[in-house]
């Protein structure tokens, strides 16, 4: 029988909060490691990780002392003044990274809307005006605010809200022919996801990442990679850059940085960052001491060569079991580490559903193609949990 909290929420939730999102039928009131616990008492094995934010899984002890610690010493700040914690992070990134600088904000849309402003200035200082283009690509996605929206060419998306930022250009993913027509004089950024997350977990070839880094140093514009959801991690390396060879001149984080708390970061060259002057960006809320304290703590453990050789291992068990469960159903397994998609030839959302009930969290990335983030804490019975649940779901798609 459901309890009268249950109800509770979800009637309060549906009367005052805007329905923006459709939500999973049940009420999760605690998480501890790989697992997520509802009202009632139910577990479920989280292989969404709060859509690639909980990289550690839930309640971290590491990260839950660092919060604690320093929210009981200093919880808030502006940026008129300095603190340890961000001075520590934004050194630990850089030198964990091709950056030599740090823009910190408080989610991954803003990170993008640093990084559109950024690429403009840069352009306006060493061009002169009028080199004020974007090219994206087919499958992007780089956030809902206004910039970030105008570069997420999705119809859904886009549509009710025109007329979105004009300058953006959008050419077809991992097609170099195609980019190369795109990027001309007036493009000032290329905005690219190493490994396309929303859009269907798509890996970029590396080929294609430089294509674009020739095409930018041709014509003068900037290279900026969306990590937001394939770095810290989750892909196998720290940034999943470093497993193309290709080096960009910005780059955004958020998601799984903060191990459960909003932050965004713009990372950038001396080179961009010279183009930059007091005034030209801000935030009351970016790299505020709670929250980089949180991410060192993150960080700290995701750089580790052991846990990073462990999400390789762990994402080649993940996606040869997937394989191993030969449903017909399934058309393509992809991705990279433990950012991987299986797309399949029936809608995802019964998929998930049904694993609620057999506790199991999974996400979708579009209507087909079922996307799998678990923590990088993932353990072999975990994932043998999981393709079993995935295995009977899909065979019993044909009996219904």
């Amino acid at each position: 029988m459901e309890s009268q909290l249950l109800n509770e929420v979800i009637e309060k939730s549906n009367e005052y909060v805007l329905g923006t999102y459709v939500r999973a039928p049940f009420v999760l009131e605690r998480g501890e490691g790989m697992w997520v616990y509802d009202t009632e008492g139910r577990a479920y094995l989280d292989f969404g990780a709060g859509i690639s934010v909980n990289n550690l899984g839930h309640c971290d002890p590491g990260v839950v002392a660092a919060v604690t610690a320093q929210i009981a010493q200093l919880s808030h700040t502006c940026n008129l003044f300095y603190t340890a914690p961000q001075a520590e992070l934004a050194e630990a990134l850089c030198q964990s990274s091709f950056a030599d600088k740090v823009f910190f904000a408080n989610s991954g849309a803003e990170a993008i809307e640093a990084a559109i402003k950024f690429a403009r200035k840069y352009a306006l200082v060493n061009h002169g005006p009028g080199k004020t283009g974007i090219v994206v690509f087919t499958g992007a996605f780089h956030g809902r605010t206004a910039g970030a929206l105008a570069m997420t060419p999705k119809e859904r998306y886009q549509a009710p809200f025109r007329p979105l930022m004009p300058g953006v250009t959008c050419a077809p993913f991992n097609d170099s022919e195609a980019a190369l027509e795109a990027i001309g004089p007036e493009t000032c950024a290329v905005f690219v996801e190493p490994v396309q997350g929303e859009g269907g977990i798509n890996p970029a070839d590396v080929a294609f990442l430089q294509t674009l880094r020739d095409a930018c140093d041709r014509v003068g514009a900037l290279l900026v990679f969306d990590e937001i959801q394939c770095g810290i991690g989750r892909t196998g390396t720290l940034w999943a850059y470093e497993q193309t060879g290709v080096t960009p001149d910005m780059m955004t984080a958020a998601k799984a940085l903060g191990g459960g708390l909003p932050i965004g970061a713009t990372l950038l060259t001396d080179r961009v960052a010279a183009a930059l002057e007091p005034g030209d960006h801000g935030s009351t809320f970016g790299g505020g001491p709670v929250v980089c304290r949180a991410a060192l703590a993150v960080l700290e453990r995701v750089s580790d060569p052991a846990l990073l050789a462990h999400v390789r291992e762990m994402g080649a068990r993940l996606v040869d079991g997937l394989h191993a469960i030969n449903s017909p159903h399934i058309i393509a397994v992809r991705g990279r580490g433990l950012m991987v998609g299986v797309e399949l030839d029936v809608e995802v959302g019964p998929v998930i559903a049904a694993g609620w009930a057999r506790g199991v969290v999974m996400l979708n990335a579009g209507t087909h193609v079922l996307r799998l983030l678990p923590p990088l804490i993932v353990e072999p019975e975990h994932i043998d949990t999981l393709l079993a649940a995935l295995s009977d779901i899909l065979w019993e798609i044909d009996a219904v």
